[in-house]
Protein backbone atom coordinates (compact mmCIF):
# COMPACT_ATOMS: atom_id res chain seq x y z
CA UNK A 1 0.00 0.00 0.00
CA UNK A 2 0.91 3.49 -0.67
CA UNK A 3 3.39 5.44 2.23
CA UNK A 4 1.80 8.35 3.48
CA UNK A 5 5.11 10.86 2.70
CA UNK A 6 4.31 10.18 -0.72
CA UNK A 7 3.31 13.26 -3.21
CA UNK A 8 0.98 12.49 -5.94
CA UNK A 9 1.47 16.01 -7.43
CA UNK A 10 4.82 16.08 -7.95
CA UNK A 11 6.24 15.44 -11.32
CA UNK A 12 8.78 12.86 -12.14
CA UNK A 13 11.87 13.84 -13.64
CA UNK A 14 11.85 11.60 -16.86
CA UNK A 15 8.29 13.20 -17.43
CA UNK A 16 9.41 15.15 -19.97
CA UNK A 17 10.29 12.89 -22.83
CA UNK A 18 6.61 12.73 -23.14
CA UNK A 19 4.80 16.55 -24.27
CA UNK A 20 1.75 17.93 -25.82
CA UNK A 21 1.64 21.03 -27.42
CA UNK A 22 -1.45 22.98 -28.30
CA UNK A 23 -1.62 24.48 -32.06
CA UNK A 24 -4.54 25.65 -33.49
CA UNK A 25 -7.78 26.87 -30.91
CA UNK A 26 -11.60 26.24 -32.54
CA UNK A 27 -13.60 29.48 -32.89
CA UNK A 28 -17.65 29.23 -32.44
CA UNK A 29 -19.06 30.80 -35.24
CA UNK A 30 -20.17 33.80 -32.84
CA UNK A 31 -16.18 34.69 -32.85
CA UNK A 32 -16.23 33.30 -29.66
CA UNK A 33 -12.96 30.73 -28.57
CA UNK A 34 -14.48 26.64 -28.00
CA UNK A 35 -12.88 24.23 -25.99
CA UNK A 36 -11.96 22.49 -29.39
CA UNK A 37 -8.21 22.65 -30.62
CA UNK A 38 -5.66 20.93 -32.86
CA UNK A 39 -2.24 19.64 -31.27
CA UNK A 40 0.88 17.63 -30.98
CA UNK A 41 1.31 14.47 -28.81
CA UNK A 42 5.06 13.68 -28.66
CA UNK A 43 5.86 10.01 -27.63
CA UNK A 44 9.34 7.83 -27.65
CA UNK A 45 7.38 6.09 -31.20
CA UNK A 46 6.28 8.99 -33.14
CA UNK A 47 3.87 12.17 -33.18
CA UNK A 48 0.50 11.90 -33.09
CA UNK A 49 -1.32 14.80 -34.58
CA UNK A 50 -4.71 15.68 -32.59
CA UNK A 51 -7.90 15.45 -32.87
CA UNK A 52 -7.42 11.86 -33.71
CA UNK A 53 -9.11 8.39 -34.07
CA UNK A 54 -7.18 6.26 -32.59
CA UNK A 55 -7.73 2.33 -33.88
CA UNK A 56 -8.27 -0.67 -31.54
CA UNK A 57 -6.07 -3.34 -31.09
CA UNK A 58 -7.22 -5.60 -28.59
CA UNK A 59 -4.99 -8.51 -28.62
CA UNK A 60 -2.38 -6.69 -30.42
CA UNK A 61 -3.88 -6.40 -33.70
CA UNK A 62 -6.58 -4.48 -34.78
CA UNK A 63 -9.24 -7.18 -36.47
CA UNK A 64 -8.80 -8.80 -39.29
CA UNK A 65 -5.76 -6.40 -40.74
CA UNK A 66 -2.17 -6.10 -41.14
CA UNK A 67 -0.13 -3.78 -39.20
CA UNK A 68 1.35 -2.81 -42.24
CA UNK A 69 -1.96 -1.84 -43.61
CA UNK A 70 -2.98 -0.12 -40.33
CA UNK A 71 -0.11 2.31 -41.53
CA UNK A 72 -1.45 2.72 -44.72
CA UNK A 73 -4.55 3.46 -44.03
CA UNK A 74 -3.58 6.49 -41.98
CA UNK A 75 -3.89 5.93 -37.97
CA UNK A 76 -1.30 7.40 -36.34
CA UNK A 77 -1.77 5.03 -33.24
CA UNK A 78 -2.85 1.77 -31.78
CA UNK A 79 -5.10 1.15 -28.37
CA UNK A 80 -4.15 -2.34 -26.91
CA UNK A 81 -6.05 -3.73 -24.26
CA UNK A 82 -4.44 -4.75 -20.57
CA UNK A 83 -6.61 -7.08 -19.52
CA UNK A 84 -6.98 -9.47 -22.95
CA UNK A 85 -3.27 -9.08 -23.14
CA UNK A 86 -2.55 -9.77 -19.46
CA UNK A 87 -4.51 -13.12 -20.01
CA UNK A 88 -3.11 -14.11 -22.96
CA UNK A 89 -0.71 -14.05 -24.02
CA UNK A 90 0.93 -12.57 -20.60
CA UNK A 91 2.39 -9.31 -19.80
CA UNK A 92 5.57 -10.87 -19.25
CA UNK A 93 6.26 -12.32 -22.83
CA UNK A 94 5.22 -9.16 -24.12
CA UNK A 95 7.85 -7.65 -21.97
CA UNK A 96 10.30 -10.15 -23.41
CA UNK A 97 9.43 -9.47 -26.93
CA UNK A 98 10.26 -5.97 -26.66
CA UNK A 99 7.14 -4.25 -25.76
CA UNK A 100 3.90 -4.23 -27.96
CA UNK A 101 5.16 -2.19 -30.60
CA UNK A 102 7.96 -4.54 -31.38
CA UNK A 103 6.00 -7.74 -30.59
CA UNK A 104 2.51 -6.64 -33.63
CA UNK A 105 5.32 -5.23 -35.84
CA UNK A 106 4.06 -1.83 -35.36
CA UNK A 107 6.33 1.62 -34.86
CA UNK A 108 3.78 4.60 -34.27
CA UNK A 109 2.74 5.28 -30.92
CA UNK A 110 0.80 2.82 -28.52
CA UNK A 111 -1.80 2.87 -25.65
CA UNK A 112 -3.03 0.08 -23.34
CA UNK A 113 -6.01 0.66 -21.38
CA UNK A 114 -5.71 0.00 -17.44
CA UNK A 115 -8.18 -3.50 -17.93
CA UNK A 116 -10.83 -1.59 -16.14
CA UNK A 117 -13.51 -1.94 -18.30
CA UNK A 118 -13.43 -5.81 -19.26
CA UNK A 119 -13.05 -6.40 -15.66
CA UNK A 120 -16.37 -4.69 -14.65
CA UNK A 121 -18.35 -5.49 -17.89
CA UNK A 122 -17.27 -9.22 -18.24
CA UNK A 123 -17.46 -9.65 -15.15
CA UNK A 124 -21.17 -8.55 -14.27
CA UNK A 125 -21.87 -10.27 -17.35
CA UNK A 126 -22.63 -7.62 -20.35
CA UNK A 127 -19.37 -9.07 -22.44
CA UNK A 128 -18.26 -5.63 -24.35
CA UNK A 129 -21.71 -3.34 -23.85
CA UNK A 130 -23.08 -1.75 -20.55
CA UNK A 131 -26.05 0.19 -21.71
CA UNK A 132 -25.70 3.53 -21.31
CA UNK A 133 -28.74 4.93 -22.81
CA UNK A 134 -31.24 5.38 -20.40
CA UNK A 135 -30.57 6.51 -16.58
CA UNK A 136 -32.62 3.83 -14.69
CA UNK A 137 -31.27 3.38 -10.70
CA UNK A 138 -33.80 1.27 -9.44
CA UNK A 139 -32.11 -2.28 -9.73
CA UNK A 140 -29.06 -2.97 -7.25
CA UNK A 141 -25.32 -1.41 -7.87
CA UNK A 142 -24.06 -4.48 -8.08
CA UNK A 143 -26.52 -5.76 -11.25
CA UNK A 144 -25.53 -8.36 -13.51
CA UNK A 145 -26.43 -9.25 -16.86
CA UNK A 146 -29.83 -11.87 -17.22
CA UNK A 147 -29.15 -15.22 -16.39
CA UNK A 148 -25.56 -14.38 -15.78
CA UNK A 149 -22.90 -14.67 -13.09
CA UNK A 150 -20.89 -12.16 -11.20
CA UNK A 151 -17.34 -12.62 -12.01
CA UNK A 152 -16.01 -9.67 -10.65
CA UNK A 153 -16.09 -8.37 -6.76
CA UNK A 154 -14.60 -4.94 -6.23
CA UNK A 155 -13.23 -3.66 -2.79
CA UNK A 156 -11.40 -0.60 -1.51
CA UNK A 157 -7.79 -2.42 -2.71
CA UNK A 158 -8.78 -3.92 -6.15
CA UNK A 159 -10.99 -6.32 -8.25
CA UNK A 160 -11.10 -10.26 -8.08
CA UNK A 161 -12.02 -11.54 -11.02
CA UNK A 162 -12.79 -14.93 -13.15
CA UNK A 163 -10.97 -15.16 -16.23
CA UNK A 164 -13.98 -15.15 -19.06
CA UNK A 165 -11.54 -17.43 -20.82
CA UNK A 166 -11.11 -20.71 -18.37
CA UNK A 167 -12.78 -19.16 -15.25
CA UNK A 168 -9.61 -19.04 -13.66
CA UNK A 169 -9.28 -16.54 -10.28
CA UNK A 170 -7.06 -13.42 -10.90
CA UNK A 171 -6.31 -9.63 -8.94
CA UNK A 172 -6.07 -6.57 -10.29
CA UNK A 173 -5.20 -3.26 -7.81
CA UNK A 174 -3.74 -0.32 -9.37
CA UNK A 175 -0.31 -1.84 -8.46
CA UNK A 176 -0.97 -4.86 -10.40
CA UNK A 177 -2.15 -2.75 -13.77
CA UNK A 178 0.80 -0.55 -13.68
CA UNK A 179 2.81 -3.81 -13.75
CA UNK A 180 1.04 -5.54 -16.62
CA UNK A 181 0.89 -2.21 -18.23
CA UNK A 182 4.71 -1.27 -17.86
CA UNK A 183 5.37 -4.86 -19.63
CA UNK A 184 2.91 -4.08 -22.58
CA UNK A 185 5.11 -1.33 -22.70
CA UNK A 186 2.73 1.15 -24.16
CA UNK A 187 4.02 4.68 -24.45
CA UNK A 188 0.38 5.59 -23.19
CA UNK A 189 -1.05 3.57 -20.50
CA UNK A 190 -3.75 4.20 -17.96
CA UNK A 191 -4.63 4.38 -14.63
CA UNK A 192 -6.40 1.58 -13.14
CA UNK A 193 -10.40 2.74 -12.27
CA UNK A 194 -13.62 1.47 -11.66
CA UNK A 195 -16.17 1.80 -13.91
CA UNK A 196 -19.72 2.66 -13.11
CA UNK A 197 -23.05 2.64 -15.30
CA UNK A 198 -26.06 5.03 -15.79
CA UNK A 199 -27.29 2.36 -13.53
CA UNK A 200 -25.81 2.73 -10.34
CA UNK A 201 -27.15 5.14 -8.10
CA UNK A 202 -25.40 8.15 -7.15
CA UNK A 203 -24.84 7.29 -3.69
CA UNK A 204 -22.54 4.68 -5.66
CA UNK A 205 -20.66 6.54 -7.60
CA UNK A 206 -19.79 8.90 -4.73
CA UNK A 207 -18.25 5.74 -3.30
CA UNK A 208 -16.49 4.58 -6.27
CA UNK A 209 -15.44 8.31 -7.36
CA UNK A 210 -13.61 8.28 -3.99
CA UNK A 211 -12.31 4.77 -4.95
CA UNK A 212 -11.33 5.66 -8.02
CA UNK A 213 -9.19 8.93 -6.57
CA UNK A 214 -7.25 6.30 -4.20
CA UNK A 215 -6.29 3.90 -6.54
CA UNK A 216 -5.17 7.14 -9.21
CA UNK A 217 -2.49 8.13 -6.25
CA UNK A 218 -1.82 4.89 -5.87
CA UNK A 219 -0.60 4.26 -9.43
CA UNK A 220 0.87 7.31 -9.64
CA UNK A 221 3.42 6.22 -7.05
CA UNK A 222 3.68 2.80 -8.28
CA UNK A 223 3.90 4.14 -12.14
CA UNK A 224 6.70 6.22 -10.86
CA UNK A 225 8.57 3.49 -8.98
CA UNK A 226 8.17 1.08 -12.35
CA UNK A 227 9.92 3.60 -14.13
CA UNK A 228 12.82 4.19 -11.78
CA UNK A 229 13.10 0.35 -11.48
CA UNK A 230 13.07 -0.27 -15.44
CA UNK A 231 16.59 1.07 -16.39
CA UNK A 232 16.76 1.46 -19.84
CA UNK A 233 13.20 1.65 -20.92
CA UNK A 234 11.88 4.35 -22.67
CA UNK A 235 9.22 6.72 -20.89
CA UNK A 236 5.61 5.60 -20.88
CA UNK A 237 2.80 8.45 -19.91
CA UNK A 238 0.54 8.00 -17.58
CA UNK A 239 -3.03 8.88 -18.22
CA UNK A 240 -5.79 9.73 -15.16
CA UNK A 241 -9.46 8.94 -15.57
CA UNK A 242 -12.07 10.98 -15.32
CA UNK A 243 -15.45 9.22 -13.84
CA UNK A 244 -18.63 10.91 -12.09
CA UNK A 245 -21.66 9.19 -14.71
CA UNK A 246 -23.83 12.29 -15.91
CA UNK A 247 -23.11 14.40 -12.49
CA UNK A 248 -21.54 17.46 -13.29
CA UNK A 249 -20.31 18.00 -9.76
CA UNK A 250 -18.68 14.71 -9.79
CA UNK A 251 -17.22 14.90 -12.92
CA UNK A 252 -15.52 18.23 -11.91
CA UNK A 253 -14.76 17.24 -8.54
CA UNK A 254 -12.92 14.10 -9.81
CA UNK A 255 -11.21 16.59 -12.65
CA UNK A 256 -9.93 19.09 -10.24
CA UNK A 257 -8.43 16.00 -7.78
CA UNK A 258 -6.85 13.82 -10.70
CA UNK A 259 -5.72 17.26 -12.28
CA UNK A 260 -3.90 18.11 -9.82
CA UNK A 261 -1.96 15.05 -9.63
CA UNK A 262 1.55 13.93 -11.94
CA UNK A 263 -0.45 12.47 -15.09
CA UNK A 264 0.78 13.05 -18.32
CA UNK A 265 -2.92 13.59 -19.59
CA UNK A 266 -6.80 12.46 -19.45
CA UNK A 267 -9.29 9.96 -20.22
CA UNK A 268 -12.96 10.47 -20.05
CA UNK A 269 -14.70 7.31 -18.94
CA UNK A 270 -17.29 5.74 -17.40
CA UNK A 271 -20.73 6.02 -18.29
CA UNK A 272 -21.74 9.33 -20.82
CA UNK A 273 -25.57 9.74 -22.01
CA UNK A 274 -25.06 10.07 -25.87
CA UNK A 275 -27.09 13.24 -25.95
CA UNK A 276 -25.17 14.61 -22.91
CA UNK A 277 -21.65 13.68 -24.73
CA UNK A 278 -20.73 16.87 -25.53
CA UNK A 279 -21.68 18.38 -22.06
CA UNK A 280 -19.90 16.05 -20.32
CA UNK A 281 -16.91 16.62 -22.16
CA UNK A 282 -17.05 20.11 -21.92
CA UNK A 283 -16.88 20.29 -18.34
CA UNK A 284 -14.03 17.91 -18.26
CA UNK A 285 -12.15 20.42 -20.35
CA UNK A 286 -13.12 23.20 -18.06
CA UNK A 287 -11.04 21.92 -15.71
CA UNK A 288 -8.41 19.87 -16.47
CA UNK A 289 -5.05 21.19 -17.38
CA UNK A 290 -5.09 23.12 -20.82
CA UNK A 291 -1.46 21.44 -21.49
CA UNK A 292 -2.12 17.93 -21.41
CA UNK A 293 -4.14 15.87 -24.01
CA UNK A 294 -7.45 14.53 -23.51
CA UNK A 295 -8.50 11.10 -24.59
CA UNK A 296 -12.45 10.02 -24.88
CA UNK A 297 -12.83 6.56 -24.35
CA UNK A 298 -15.27 4.49 -26.88
CA UNK A 299 -16.65 6.52 -29.54
CA UNK A 300 -16.68 6.15 -33.21
CA UNK A 301 -19.84 7.81 -34.46
CA UNK A 302 -19.78 10.88 -36.84
CA UNK A 303 -22.23 13.17 -34.40
CA UNK A 304 -20.41 11.75 -31.22
CA UNK A 305 -16.71 12.63 -32.91
CA UNK A 306 -17.60 16.18 -34.03
CA UNK A 307 -19.34 16.54 -30.69
CA UNK A 308 -16.33 15.65 -29.00
CA UNK A 309 -13.50 17.65 -30.71
CA UNK A 310 -15.72 20.28 -30.33
CA UNK A 311 -16.04 20.12 -26.53
CA UNK A 312 -11.83 19.50 -26.37
CA UNK A 313 -11.60 15.98 -26.98
CA UNK A 314 -8.21 15.42 -28.21
CA UNK A 315 -7.94 11.38 -29.28
CA UNK A 316 -10.55 9.06 -28.97
CA UNK A 317 -10.59 5.08 -29.93
CA UNK A 318 -13.81 2.61 -30.42
CA UNK A 319 -13.77 -1.16 -31.58
CA UNK A 320 -17.20 -0.44 -33.86
CA UNK A 321 -15.18 0.18 -37.45
CA UNK A 322 -14.51 -3.33 -37.05
CA UNK A 323 -17.17 -4.93 -35.34
CA UNK A 324 -19.57 -3.93 -37.79
CA UNK A 325 -17.70 -4.91 -40.99
CA UNK A 326 -17.47 -8.54 -39.93
CA UNK A 327 -21.51 -8.02 -40.50
CA UNK A 328 -21.04 -6.65 -43.47
CA UNK A 329 -21.22 -2.76 -42.53
CA UNK A 330 -19.32 -0.01 -44.47
CA UNK A 331 -19.22 3.54 -43.71
CA UNK A 332 -19.89 5.99 -46.93
CA UNK A 333 -20.55 9.88 -46.64
CA UNK A 334 -24.23 9.08 -47.20
CA UNK A 335 -24.11 6.97 -44.18
CA UNK A 336 -23.68 3.42 -42.93
CA UNK A 337 -25.25 0.34 -44.66
CA UNK A 338 -25.25 -3.64 -45.19
CA UNK A 339 -23.58 -4.80 -48.13
CA UNK A 340 -25.40 -8.33 -47.29
CA UNK A 341 -28.51 -6.86 -49.38
CA UNK A 342 -29.38 -8.01 -52.39
CA UNK A 343 -28.97 -4.69 -54.55
CA UNK A 344 -25.02 -5.28 -54.05
CA UNK A 345 -24.88 -8.44 -56.10
CA UNK A 346 -23.97 -6.74 -58.98
CA UNK A 347 -22.99 -3.46 -57.98
CA UNK A 348 -19.33 -3.22 -59.58
CA UNK A 349 -18.76 0.48 -57.67
CA UNK A 350 -16.44 0.97 -54.62
CA UNK A 351 -17.75 1.23 -51.07
CA UNK A 352 -17.02 4.76 -51.15
CA UNK A 353 -16.89 6.45 -54.24
CA UNK A 354 -13.96 8.91 -54.43
CA UNK A 355 -12.37 7.27 -51.32
CA UNK A 356 -8.72 6.11 -51.73
CA UNK A 357 -8.25 3.35 -49.30
CA UNK A 358 -6.35 0.05 -50.48
CA UNK A 359 -10.03 -1.58 -50.60
CA UNK A 360 -12.02 1.07 -52.86
CA UNK A 361 -9.27 1.32 -54.95
CA UNK A 362 -8.96 -2.19 -55.77
CA UNK A 363 -12.67 -4.23 -55.04
CA UNK A 364 -15.85 -3.42 -55.91
CA UNK A 365 -19.19 -4.29 -53.88
CA UNK A 366 -20.35 -7.11 -55.82
CA UNK A 367 -16.49 -8.84 -54.83
CA UNK A 368 -16.74 -8.10 -51.48
CA UNK A 369 -20.53 -9.10 -51.13
CA UNK A 370 -19.45 -12.51 -52.96
CA UNK A 371 -16.81 -13.21 -50.20
CA UNK A 372 -19.24 -12.13 -47.31
CA UNK A 373 -21.94 -14.42 -48.40
CA UNK A 374 -19.73 -17.23 -48.63
CA UNK A 375 -18.25 -16.98 -45.42
CA UNK A 376 -14.44 -15.97 -46.22
CA UNK A 377 -12.82 -13.82 -44.18
CA UNK A 378 -11.17 -11.58 -46.60
CA UNK A 379 -14.31 -10.03 -46.45
CA UNK A 380 -13.95 -8.83 -42.98
CA UNK A 381 -10.46 -7.54 -43.89
CA UNK A 382 -11.45 -5.41 -46.84
CA UNK A 383 -14.64 -4.15 -45.28
CA UNK A 384 -12.23 -3.24 -42.01
CA UNK A 385 -9.91 -0.96 -43.88
CA UNK A 386 -12.21 0.71 -45.66
CA UNK A 387 -13.96 1.59 -42.32
CA UNK A 388 -11.05 2.25 -40.59
CA UNK A 389 -9.80 4.77 -43.46
CA UNK A 390 -13.28 6.30 -43.56
CA UNK A 391 -13.12 7.54 -39.41
CA UNK A 392 -9.83 7.66 -39.76
CA UNK A 393 -9.66 10.82 -42.51
CA UNK A 394 -12.80 11.85 -40.63
CA UNK A 395 -11.20 12.88 -37.95
CA UNK A 396 -7.95 14.19 -40.14
CA UNK A 397 -10.05 16.45 -41.92
CA UNK A 398 -11.87 18.07 -39.23
CA UNK A 399 -8.34 18.97 -37.82
CA UNK A 400 -7.47 20.51 -40.88
CA UNK A 401 -10.56 21.83 -40.95
CA UNK A 402 -9.85 23.42 -37.37
CA UNK A 403 -6.54 24.95 -39.04
CA UNK A 404 -8.30 26.28 -41.88
CA UNK A 405 -11.43 27.90 -40.12
CA UNK A 406 -13.29 25.57 -42.23
CA UNK A 407 -14.46 23.53 -39.21
CA UNK A 408 -18.13 23.97 -38.19
CA UNK A 409 -19.44 24.32 -42.09
CA UNK A 410 -17.64 20.87 -42.45
CA UNK A 411 -19.25 19.58 -39.68
CA UNK A 412 -22.83 20.93 -40.58
CA UNK A 413 -22.08 19.56 -44.70
CA UNK A 414 -21.02 16.22 -43.40
CA UNK A 415 -23.79 15.56 -41.04
CA UNK A 416 -26.49 16.85 -42.73
CA UNK A 417 -25.19 13.88 -46.24
CA UNK A 418 -24.14 11.15 -43.23
CA UNK A 419 -27.61 11.66 -41.53
CA UNK A 420 -29.76 12.11 -44.27
CA UNK A 421 -31.66 8.84 -43.72
CA UNK A 422 -31.64 7.98 -47.46
CA UNK A 423 -31.04 4.94 -49.28
CA UNK A 424 -27.54 4.34 -50.50
CA UNK A 425 -27.74 6.79 -53.89
CA UNK A 426 -24.37 4.85 -55.06
CA UNK A 427 -24.22 1.78 -57.50
CA UNK A 428 -27.33 -0.33 -59.23
CA UNK A 429 -30.54 -0.32 -58.17
CA UNK A 430 -31.94 -3.64 -57.29
CA UNK A 431 -32.69 -5.52 -60.94
CA UNK A 432 -36.36 -6.58 -61.67
CA UNK A 433 -36.80 -9.40 -63.64
CA UNK A 434 -39.76 -10.45 -65.60
CA UNK A 435 -40.42 -13.78 -66.96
Amino acid sequence: MPHDSFDPTAPHSRQTDFSFEVGTRLTNPDGSQSLGRTGVIKTPHGEIKTPAFIAVGTKATVKAILPEAVAELGAQAVLANAYHLYLQPGSDLLDAAGGLGKFMNWSGPTFTDSGGFQVMSLGSGFKKVIDMKSVDQSGPDDAVAPGKERLANVDDDGVWFKSHLDGTKHRFSPEISMKVQHEIGADIMFAFDELTTLQNSRGYQIESLERTRLWAERCVREHFNLTDDRVGKEYQALFGVIQGAQYEDLRRKACQDLGAMAFDGFGIGGALEKENLGTIVGWCAEELPENKPRHLLGISEPDDIFTAIENGADTFDCVSPTRVARNSAFYTPHGRFNLSGSRYKRDFTPLAEGCECYTCTNYTRAYIQHMFKSKEILSHTLISIHNEHFVVKMVDDARQAIEDGTFHEMKERVMAEYYAGNPDPQGLPVLVTTA
